[in-house]
């Protein structure tokens, strides 16, 4: 659940953050922690495809090292 607040502050702009802001916006404010669980949710499949396949979290701005 931490990483998904974590995500949201420093990813402003990629899909999932953007999905949590609708989806919170959509329900009037309310559900906001049942909705960071999906969020959290979400972002696991998204890491578990970028670590398995490669695939690059749509919208997600990275660093180089």
């Amino acid at each position: 659940i931490q990483t998904a607040w974590l995500w949201r502050r420093h990813q402003p702009r990629s899909a999932l953050t953007l999905w949590f802001e609708n989806r919170v916006k959509h329900n009037g404010g309310r559900l906001k922690k049942a909705t960071i669980v999906a969020l959290a949710r979400k972002l696991l499949v998204a890491l578990w495809k970028y670590v398995s396949a490669g695939v690059v979290i749509e919208g997600a701005v990275m660093k180089t090292a």
